[in-house]
């Protein structure tokens, strides 16, 4: 199974929305490289969830609930949307800045490409954010 990350500001749709609703459909996506991961996600990869602009961190986990399909908002229909649904909230958010400061981080997509909306997550790149939200 992969993992990813998405970003959303979370004055317009935050991870707390996303437990409340149950599910959304992540559209919207109008980068290429970004859209390209939207397309490889499969049912049942895992999602770390990252606040943008307001709070810069990881909050929460989700799930693929629905894989690619036509992005409902794009008239060209040349984009993709996939589902997500809660999994949990993390212990502690992870910020942007303790994950530049630590070293397994140092090649994580993010922050490589930090203007991508999604990017892939390394399985030891997953562990060692969930373990930042552990320790705190």
């Amino acid at each position: 199974m992969a993992g990813w990350l998405v970003k959303s500001e979370p004055n317009t749709y935050s991870f707390e929305d996303l437990q409340k609703d149950g599910r959304t459909v992540w559209d919207g996506v109008r980068n290429n490289a970004a859209a390209l991961h939207l397309r490889a996600m499969k049912l049942g990869d895992e999602v770390l969830f990252y606040h943008s602009q307001e709070g810069l961190a990881v909050v929460g986990v989700a799930r693929v609930s629905r894989e690619a399909f036509p992005d409902p908002s794009d008239p060209s229909a040349r984009f993709v949307a996939v589902e997500l649904e809660p999994v949990r909230a993390l212990e502690r958010p992870v910020t942007l800045a303790a994950m530049k400061a630590n070293p397994a981080l140092a090649d994580m997509a993010m922050l490589r490409q930090s203007r991508l909306s999604v990017s892939p997550v390394k399985a030891d790149e997953w562990a060692a954010i969930l373990q930042m939200a552990r320790a705190g």
